[in-house]
């Protein structure tokens, strides 16, 4: 098992410090939060986007993921994500990211509109996205967040170039059981977001292990070589203790997890 971060959980933070700080602390990969205020963001220079990959080839971590907002399945002309699509593959690939996280946001239309809308958006960038080296993956999140939910859309784009990312936590809000959700995504499955929260009333981030979420269960189904990334969700809840002071203990407790996952397989 393979461990990476997301800057989520460090805003605003310069790379330079975020890689001293994966490298110290035992973190193999980073997931690029895409954002204003943010050192990797959409409108970076062609300079700073060489100067930024170089930073983390210095550094020998990995950039896993860039992690996007585009909305594919929101309702609206296709126009505006298709083009943000196409702008995020562009600096994925520039950074040498080997991910671009999308999300859903179908709203609360129907189901079956959702996935259509979501389906083409990807479709018409997923050539693109293989020349680019990049793969997408849409996040188990928000109107899609059960397993079966973007499993539908992933069987309507039936693109390599296009797959699943799994975030535990929405899963589990969904009512979903871990191995219904590996059951769905592992034929697409990129890469897996852990965290902990101490309830579906309390989401406030925790370090990992101190919450309720089945972590120990999530990751005993995933193969030895999957990137598993830790997305503390710092902007949303300013009263959770900083990401800095957590990251030795996380590194850990998801290193013991995966040694519990060599021992043999989960119960």
């Amino acid at each position: 098992m393979r461990l990476a971060f997301s800057t989520l959980g460090l805003p605003g933070r310069p790379l330079a410090e975020v890689l001293r700080l994966a490298a110290s602390h035992g973190w193999a990969g980073l997931e690029l939060r895409c954002a204003p205020g943010e050192p990797v963001h959409p409108e970076m220079t062609a300079a700073e986007r060489s100067a930024a990959a170089r930073a983390l080839w210095r550094a020998g971590v990995t950039p896993l993921a860039l992690a996007g907002y585009a909305a594919v399945a929101a309702p609206g002309e296709d126009a505006r994500p298709v083009a943000e699509l196409r702008g995020q593959l562009r600096l994925a690939a520039d950074l040498g990211a080997r991910h671009l996280r999308v999300f859903p946001r179908g709203g609360d239309a129907p189901a079956v509109g959702a996935d259509r809308r979501a389906a083409r958006r990807l479709a018409a960038v997923a050539d693109e996205a293989e020349s680019l080296g990049v793969r997408i993956l849409l996040e188990t999140h928000d109107s899609h967040r059960a397993g079966r939910d973007v499993a539908r859309v992933l069987e309507l784009v039936d693109h390599p170039a296009v797959g699943a990312l799994w975030d535990v936590l929405h899963t589990w809000l969904a009512g979903e059981s871990p191995a219904v959700s590996h059951a769905a995504l592992a034929p697409s499955l990129g890469y897996v977001q852990v965290k902990d929260v101490a309830g579906p009333d309390d989401l406030t981030p925790l370090p990992l292990g101190a919450g309720v979420l089945p972590l120990a269960e999530c990751l005993g189904l995933l193969p030895p070589e999957c990137w598993v990334s830790w997305e503390y969700e710092a902007p949303w809840f300013p009263s959770a203790a900083p990401l800095d002071g957590l990251l030795g203990s996380g590194a850990a407790l998801l290193a013991r997890l995966a040694d519990r996952r060599a021992d043999g397989p989960a119960v």
